[in-house]
């Protein structure tokens, strides 16, 4: 097997070990004790050692070493079987290290005299040993999880245990420890698409956990005194810890891919687009996981557009000309782009936009040169890259793309970069920054030929700004001078010295790659100015408010044209992206960016910056800067925690590093320091910011630690960054920030400089695939910090209109949101308004319709009425949807069941009057609505006065309703008794009100009888939800002339009187009712009460697909 190579000192290692075979580069030893030669003491002695010790201490007993001629230390690379002999014999572990053996000589030995140096051999052979380990380790999980007959067993068992519906389909499943407390249960974790489940039978007792996603606030990789690794759950109530698994990194990467995907499509719709195989729930399979994790970690890494879907990934090797020799590393294909990142950490990346790419073509397949294609692309440039797998397949993959995107741009392809550009109002307020890529190398010459006008025949000292051109020139000719460029460390340091002055504007653009958005959209900009023109809408008044704000002490900004060039890229965007439209900061972040390039370049900066390195920075809720100062935070206990450990508030620094992420340190450091970390930030992305806070805060840790409060450090901070300054900068500071009084010292000025070089050398190890994955734990913290907020607030809101504790309360929305999600979970939307929406108010976020409505009120409700159940529940719904859009909120549902609960009988009595008596149709509605906007007052007076009469169908329906309700109680006789005396009572002074009808009435009701009956429902029928699904007001509800030939009516006065003679019935109303108990047999039932629903109404489909078949 391949080891991850790991250095062994040689003198000391012949005595335990004998060389067989060597060949330049490479050692093949077997250790003494096995085979021939153990006869003697010592060998007698290392084979005694090896057999007692314990297998997984065991040495094997062959193994294969990278030796640098002339170095005494090695490097192990292979070896054989550790297996225990009695499983394997020496002969086996023999064959596997000479297979090892022989690919070295076949691969290895005729390229490594190519290298100049021994440290590149080294270097090349370790690279190749370690994607050999990573291509067997992707083989083997691959062979693990295809075994379909393990996962169709592993799915029908989940079924079975857990009872949920047919939707909820199993994505993985792992062997598992379930610990609460100090007590282990061995079982089964299922992880589902919406739900986090475990199963454990021990002795007959079986433990089953259920846990949907959304509920779940924390996942995080644990250790105690007890366990060494776990994996702890956390939920509002409570924390479960898992372990033992067999991959348990593994396990919680698939944990936090499901927890994300399910909370962001759940409670953060706004501005999140999953994947095609992502969308559909049912469907999703931990392949689909693992492709939208690479995915997302390959466009993090290249900063590429949110579109562009990863479709291949390869080991290969590019020859870097700058190094003379192949670089190991990968290479990624996707829509648009080839891109390769060597296997060192920013050893050398490429990014090949196919916009720039002009041929694809296979070469000739040699021992020195296996498998390898060659890439041209513009500019007389061409990228070889060797050893590709598949590589015919992935070249015609390639080739199908690059015409696909020619087919796009049929009109631009060909045309150099530079060409593309148009003239624009407002240019930069440098001299230089409208030359093309082909001018940069013009910027040095015309320097010195100035220079030489001022003194002839001297040689003069270059500036700072003349090195750094002199600098950028000779990179250019060794790297490259497009986006193709080679990105190397090299070029990392000359961007951390900060960029020439005229160069900075189009270096932005190749580092961030607008450049191509530019040059793919030609006259975009321009369409976009035009369109926005005149629009009036909040976006345009924001920016109208803030753009006086932007930079007000620079000269560009003082007059009209600075101005409307600002206006026209921010109203521009903000026509372009509606979704993000026009959020405070990027008024900072656009003129900056005006400041060093033309308009158009300004507004696909701009682009690149909020749809590409900062997302889901600029929207409503910033959730994407509220997730990056989360991981900040972290970042800070891991770097710093003495520091960490004196803040004692997390929230006081958040409120000044907050400014830090969104405006790049534009907003709170001086103009001309700042702008060196805008260029920092174009090249190396999100991670600049994160690692500079960390250098800032490590550079004020002493005096942080000895402040007295939190407001006292917030200030040190903030004279701190205002006091950085850029010793290139050729004009004064301009920004200053902070408040300094005149007792005060002003702090030691830093240079932006040495702070950056700090930054790198000391907290730059962070890759972004850590950054990417502490983003997905911290997102789901902060999105359910989101929830909790929205949770106390709309408590805060209904707490002091109800009369249920708060604790109950509490219980209450979390059912209500739970039924919200569970037809999230498994039902298809439906059209009308979104039933979660977070840019409504606290309390209306969440609203459920007439069948969620339906089960909550059976589960809830203290008026069950049996088969009644049903219909009474849609008489509440259709009373509580005021505006008739058939949803309610939390806040409506709560006030109904505190009148059920906690009214008086009065109040009970109305509450029920009014669900049997028809609704106002919509005109009269629209009337009460704007009569109770002119006079409240009295509109309150009139409700209780002017409540429509009872029909006497309607009085049959309540008569029903009360019989229902008596059912099963412990006094159901006695108010089986009492209601009958208060229907017959109640029936005699209808009837008394019917004989005092005038005539002209009786026989206009006749004259209408016949039509009437027509129309009338039966008696089975529920005359007022006769057209709830319509919406529409019920028509002739009061005529029913088989039951009356005059205008039969009661009021509710009437009821309420008859209702108080009886004094069981009072009893029965005044009763005190506890919820509590209702509120634990629904959080028990609601998931049994869903999934029963579901499976009845699949019943009759398959019925009929079983009708059809026959």
């Amino acid at each position: 097997m391949w080891l991850q190579p790991e250095e062994v000192l040689l003198k000391s290692a012949l005595r335990l070990w004998v060389t067989q075979r060597s060949s330049g580069y490479f050692v093949l030893q077997r250790r003494r004790g096995h085979g021939e030669g153990g006869g003697r003491l010592t060998g007698r002695l290392v084979g005694a050692l090896d057999a007692v010790l314990d297998s997984s201490a065991r040495v094997a007993p062959f193994r294969i070493l990278l030796q640098v001629p002339g170095s005494q230390v090695c490097s192990a690379i292979a070896c054989g079987s550790t297996c225990s002999p009695s499983r394997i014999k020496a002969g086996a572990t023999l064959e596997e290290v000479e297979q090892h053996w022989d690919w070295l000589e076949r691969n290895l030995l005729h390229t490594l005299p190519v290298f100049d140096s021994k440290e590149d051999v080294a270097s090349f052979v370790k690279g190749k040993v370690q994607a050999l380990i990573a291509e067997e380790s992707s083989s083997r999980l691959a062979a693990q999880e295809e075994e379909p007959e393990k996962f169709r067993e592993a799915s029908v068992k989940f079924e079975s245990r857990f009872q949920l519906p047919e939707a909820e389909r199993l994505v993985t499943y792992y062997s598992c420890c379930c610990w609460k407390g100090r007590v282990p249960r061995q079982g089964w974790l299922y992880l589902s698409a919406h739900h986090l489940c475990f199963y454990s039978c021990f002795l007959g007792k079986e433990l089953k956990l259920v846990i949907p996603w959304v509920d779940i606030q924390k996942l995080e990789k644990t250790s105690s005194a007890f366990l060494t690794a776990t994996i702890r759950v956390s939920t509002p109530s409570e924390e479960r810890d898992f372990s033992m698994f067999l991959d348990l990194e593994g396990a919680l990467q698939v944990m936090e891919q499901l927890a994300d995907v399910t909370l962001r499509r759940l409670l953060d719709d706004e501005g999140f687009d999953l994947d095609p195989p992502l969308q559909e729930p049912s469907q999703i399979t931990k392949r689909d996981l693992e492709a939208r994790a690479q995915s997302e970690l390959f466009r993090a890494v290249f900063r590429l557009p949110r579109r562009e879907r990863l479709h291949a990934v390869r080991d290969c090797a590019l020859w870097t000309p700058f190094s003379r020799r192949h670089t190991a590393g990968r290479l990624f294909t996707s829509d648009s782009y080839i891109c390769f990142a060597s296997r060192e950490e920013g050893c050398c990346q490429v990014l090949l936009p196919l916009r720039e790419v002009l041929s694809i073509e296979t070469m000739e397949d040699t021992s020195l040169l296996p498998s390898p294609v060659l890439v041209s692309v513009r500019g007389q440039a061409a990228f070889q890259f060797i050893e590709l797998k598949d590589r015919d397949a992935l070249v015609e993959a390639l080739l199908g793309r690059l015409r696909r995107v020619r087919a796009a741009h049929p009109a631009h392809h060909g045309a150099s970069q530079g060409d593309d550009r148009t003239p624009l109002p407002l240019q930069s307020t440098s001299a230089c920054s409208d030359h093309t890529f082909g001018d940069l190398e013009m910027v040095s010459s015309q320097g010195s030929e100035e220079s030489g006008e001022e003194a002839p025949g001297a040689v003069l000292p270059m500036s700072r700004e003349e090195v750094k051109i002199s600098l950028w020139k000779d990179h250019f000719v060794e790297y490259g001078r497009t986006v193709c460029m080679f990105r190397t460390e090299k070029i990392r340091k000359l961007v951390a010295m900060g960029l020439p002055q005229c160069l900075r504007g189009r270096l932005w653009l190749l580092f961030s790659d607008a450049v191509t958005d530019l040059a793919s959209h030609p006259g975009y900009y321009g369409r976009l100015v035009e369109e926005s023109l005149g629009n009036c809408c909040l976006a345009t008044e924001e920016i109208e408010r803030d753009l006086h704000r932007s930079l007000p002490e620079h000269p560009t900004f003082q007059t009209e044209t600075g101005i409307a060039a600002l206006r026209r890229v921010l109203t521009a965007y903000a026509h372009r992206n509606p979704r993000i439209g026009y959020c405070q900061s990027m008024n900072i972040l656009a003129s900056v960016l005006l400041l060093y390039a033309t308009e158009e370049d300004a507004f696909w900066l701009l682009v690149a910056v909020c749809e590409r390195m900062l997302p889901d920075y600029f929207n409503r809720r910033v959730l994407g800067a509220q997730v990056d100062q989360s991981v900040f935070e972290e970042l800070i206990q891991e770097q710093l925690p003495e520091l960490a450990e004196r803040l004692r508030d997390p929230s006081a620094l958040a409120s000044l590093s907050l400014s830090w992420f969104l405006t790049l340190f534009l907003s709170i450091m001086p103009l001309e320091s700042a702008v060196h970390v805008v260029d920092c930030f174009f090249y190396d992305g999100i991670k600049v910011i994160f690692q500079l806070g960390l250098a800032v805060l490590e550079a004020n840790a002493g005096a942080l630690c000895s402040s007295r409060d939190d407001s006292q450090a917030l200030v040190l901070l903030s004279r701190f960054l205002d006091h950085i300054k850029n010793e290139d900068s050729p004009g004064p500071a301009m920004g200053s920030h902070a408040f300094v009084s005149e007792d005060q010292e002003p702090p030691p000025v830093t240079d932006i400089g040495d702070l950056i070089r700090d930054s790198y050398e000391k907290f730059g190890h962070q890759s972004v695939g850590q950054i990417e994955r502490m983003r997905c734990r911290h997102r789901i913290r902060v999105l359910q910090g989101h929830e909790g907020t929205t949770k106390q607030n709309v408590l805060r809101v209904v707490s002091p209109e109800v009369s249920f504790p708060l604790g109950d309360l509490e219980e209450l929305y979390d059912l209500f949101k739970r039924e919200h999600m569970l037809s999230c979970y498994w039902e298809q939307p439906r059209p009308g308004p979104a039933r979660h929406d977070p840019s409504r108010p606290y309390a209306e976020q969440y609203r459920i319709d007439s069948r969620q409505f339906a089960r909550l009120f059976q589960l809830v409700s203290p008026w069950t009425c049996g088969a009644h159940t049903e219909i009474l529940a849609e008489r509440t719904f259709r009373l509580l949807d005021d505006n008739m859009d058939h949803l309610i909120e939390f806040k409506a549902f709560a006030s109904c069941l505190d009148t059920m609960y906690n009214g008086e009988m009065n109040e009970k009595i109305k509450l029920l009057y009014r669900l049997h008596v028809p609704p106002d149709d919509a005109s009269d509605y629209k009337k009460q609505l704007k009569q109770m906007i002119k006079d409240l007052a009295k509109e309150k007076a009139k409700s209780e006065t002017e409540l429509p009469q009872m029909s006497q169908k309607e009085f049959i329906q309540f008569c029903k309703t009360l019989y229902s309700m008596f059912h099963e109680d412990p006094e159901e006789n006695n108010l089986y008794q009492a209601i009958a005396t208060v229907a017959t009572l109640l029936l005699q002074i209808g009837e008394v009100g019917q004989h005092s009808s005038s005539s002209s009435s009786r026989s206009c009701s006749q004259d209408s009888g016949g039509a009437a009956q027509a129309s009338a429902p039966s008696p089975e029928q529920d005359s007022v939800f006769m057209d709830t699904d319509t919406g529409a007001a019920p028509q002739n509800t009061r005529a029913f002339p088989e039951e009356a030939e005059g205008d039969w009516t009661i009021s509710l006065e009437h009821i309420l009187a008859s209702l108080l003679t009886e004094q069981s019935l009072v009893n029965f109303f005044e009763k005190p009712l506890d919820i509590k108990s209702k509120l634990e047999n629904a959080k028990i039932n609601q998931y049994n009460l869903k999934t029963f629903e579901m499976s009845s109404q699949s019943l009759p489909e398959l019925k009929q697909d079983s009708d059809l078949l026959r």
